[in-house]
């Protein structure tokens, strides 16, 4: 090819356009070494959510450029949304900072809750580590045996804050199904509703992951259990619970299947990992980059098999995805929910 002084100037500009890139990427890569990076949970120690969050956070850094610390720090409050509303509007955006949140939070906004300070298309979801089911859970002396039998008698239940799967979930069911249901809400985390439950305080508890039973409390399954199976929620039955009513089934109008499918919707993403806003591409690229790799990590995925810790990932693309489709329910369905939740 013959020099001319046009060629050089391609050439200049392209190998400026290629130094550009690569000194962007570096840049993205350097600026996890040495520093720590911080995994924030919506709810206290010792439940479901933080063991999963402690548990990837052991993983996490080697699958980092840089090999960043990564420390995990308890934020509770209304269900995880406190923390919610600080990663959408006050934390860091240069991708130091991300958290573990309730998984029906992405459907606040939808459900036209005033306190829920954020845009759920506009946050950056980073990726999920399961999908799940939620058992209903009565201790066996209440004498309640199934879901429906709340319709002749009464229970009650522990609930965390006014987003947790706790607490809306056995309130909206309650409703939908005319039942004599009532949640004590306020508790700081399922723990805290578990030890609710051996002191009295409270007949049972809703809205309880599968995945947090079998972690936290797998006596619940065992046979000599204490404790009475009431329902299950998800789009179909757990393999572990074969016996055990699906919600789903119960339902007796279309626009009753449509609000039990959109509150089961949360259980696509059962552990939904979340970063704020406007965070560099390249840096969220590595977020989502070094969770699903650490996600099909065999000395990861051993760790959580020794915790009973189900793993099914999900990108943080085909959440952004999923939350928009869910955004498109008929409005008449959300309102069941919204006016059953409230």
């Amino acid at each position: 090819m013959k020099i001319t002084p046009s060629n050089l100037a391609s050439i200049a500009i392209g190998c400026l356009l290629s130094m550009g890139v690569m000194a962007q990427d570096s840049s993205a890569e350097s600026f996890y070494e040495g520093r720590t990076v911080e995994l924030m949970v919506g709810f206290s120690p010792g439940g479901g959510y933080d063991t999963y969050a402690r548990t990837l956070a052991r993983h996490l850094p080697k699958h980092f450029p840089g090999n960043p610390n990564v420390v995990v720090r308890n934020v509770p409050g209304a269900g995880s949304l406190v923390l919610m509303n600080q990663i959408a509007n006050s934390l860091p955006k240069d991708g130091s900072v991300f958290a573990l949140v309730n998984s029906g939070i992405p459907f606040e906004p939808l459900f036209g809750n005033k306190q829920a300070k954020f845009d759920t298309q506009e946050v950056n979801w980073v990726g999920s580590l399961a999908d799940d089911t939620v058992l209903g859970i009565a201790n066996a002396d209440s004498g309640i045996e199934h879901l429906l039998d709340l319709r002749e008698k009464s229970m009650t239940m522990g609930g965390s804050g006014a987003g947790s799967s706790t607490n809306f979930m056995p309130r909206v069911l309650a409703e939908l199904f005319d039942l004599n249901l009532t949640v004590i809400a306020g508790y700081p985390g399922s723990t805290d509703i578990v030890l609710a439950m051996e002191r009295g305080e409270v007949d049972g508890i809703g809205g309880q992951f599968m995945s947090t039973i079998m972690t936290r409390t797998p006596e619940w399954l065992a046979e000599d259990r204490k404790v009475n199976h009431i329902y299950q929620l998800s789009m179909k039955k757990h393999e572990l619970l074969p016996d055990v009513d699906l919600v789903r089934d119960m339902a007796e109008t279309e626009d009753q299947r449509q609000a039990v499918d959109l509150l089961a919707a949360s259980l696509m993403f059962a552990r939904p990992f979340v970063a704020p806003p406007g965070i560099d591409p390249e840096r969220l690229d590595i977020l989502r980059t070094a969770m699903e790799q650490t996600a099909k990590d065999p000395e990861f995925l051993a760790d959580a098999e020794r915790q009973s810790l189900p793993v099914n990932f999900g990108s943080g693309e085909e959440m952004h995805a999923f939350f928009a489709k869910i955004e498109q329910t008929p409005p008449h369905v959300v309102e069941i929910v919204v006016s059953a939740k409230n």
